[in-house]
């Protein structure tokens, strides 16, 4: 019997594209984003800035101030992403993301040198200046400064309402300059904290003696998962938990919650999840497609196809069938099976 299915063979292939072209430019490609290492600037003893010049894909003019990309590395054959705030991006369309030496991709990416090429993706993520003529207030930890940073020069350049910036470090990355912008806008006060020498949180107390109106702003939060927990336990003891805009690097699990049992169907396997599912599935040794870690991407969405999960960001619990979740910012509070 003769099948009616004929063979078609594909006559332009991307990836043969893409091999022609980097003959001529090591960041040409049909489709990819990628960008080659323009500079690299040292912040700290573990935290660097790399500039990047991203070729023709990259839509610069959809950024806004205080959104991510994607960088994706290849470490022993496998590729890895994680997810990096903006910095900045120049005149001639150059980005600048900086990256803190904490895990495997990061260190593979700090050991990059100009003219080195990585992929990296579209801008994402929704931790943007929402419209409002109120005062702002910006709280930054650790390397939550870069997309803080950001924040603060899009306000600069569009506002002249009040704001503050009450910045937790070690390093001092990007203080200096934060102090230039703050002498050359009168409207704006940086309160500079080195945690080193002294000790200090991000508490009621604190808010109140540093920005006295604190409670009447629009505050943007990002950090270490310490300082993101306090304050959004105290904006929400204040009521004042639609004022609160935050962007978690490290989101931290329900430690009260007990361990609980999920099976992956497609893989026929089952093992204990007590952190986020996707961490948890690691543990357990599978390999589940992931990118940013943080809920802002869609590469670890799968479905759920019985069970309850809370979403880590917004404490929400899903006990639907066949919902759609992600596996980085969901916590099994049941037994739970995803099609995966």
């Amino acid at each position: 019997m003769q099948s009616n299915t004929e063979y078609k063979p594909e006559w332009i292939r991307e990836d043969f594209i893409d091999f022609i072209a980097e003959k001529f430019d090591s960041i040409w490609a049909w489709k990819r984003i990628k960008a080659e290492i323009s500079g690299v600037k040292v912040l700290s003893s573990d935290f660097i800035q790399l500039r990047l010049r991203p070729n023709q894909n990259f839509k610069v003019q959809d950024y806004q101030a205080g959104q991510s990309i994607l960088l994706t590395v290849l470490i022993g054959g496998v590729r890895h992403q994680r997810s990096y705030s903006i910095v900045d991006i120049s005149d001639q369309g150059q980005i600048a993301v900086a990256v803190k030496k904490q895990g495997a991709v990061s260190n593979a990416l700090t050991a990059l040198q100009a003219g080195d090429v990585v992929e990296i993706s579209q801008p994402q993520g929704g931790f943007v200046l929402k419209p409002s003529a109120q005062a702002r207030l910006l709280l930054a930890s650790g390397s939550g400064i870069t997309a803080i940073y950001a924040l603060l020069a899009a306000h600069l350049r569009q506002s002249r309402q009040p704001i503050d910036l009450i910045y937790f470090t070690r390093d001092g990355a990007y203080a200096a300059e934060i102090q230039a912008l703050a002498a050359q806008y009168p409207h704006f006060k940086f309160h500079l904290i080195n945690t080193l020498q002294q000790k200090l949180h991000a508490d009621a107390a604190l808010l109140a003696q540093r920005v006295p109106d604190f409670k009447s702003r629009d505050c943007y939060a990002c950090g270490a998962s310490a300082m993101m927990q306090r304050i959004q336990q105290l904006y929400a003891q204040l009521d004042l938990t639609e004022q609160l805009h935050t962007e978690y690097f490290q989101i931290p699990a329900d430690e009260n919650l007990e361990s609980q049992p999920v099976k992956f169907l497609r893989a026929q396997r089952e093992f204990q999840a007590k952190s986020n599912l996707l961490e948890s599935a690691e543990l357990a040794g599978l390999k589940p497609a992931h990118g940013c870690r943080m809920g802002i991407c869609n590469a670890c969405s799968c479905t759920k196809v019985q069970g309850s999960v809370k979403n880590m960001l917004t404490g929400e619990i899903d006990s639907r069938n066949n919902a759609q979740i992600k596996l980085c910012i969901s916590q099994a509070i049941s037994p739970v099976v995803i099609n995966l």
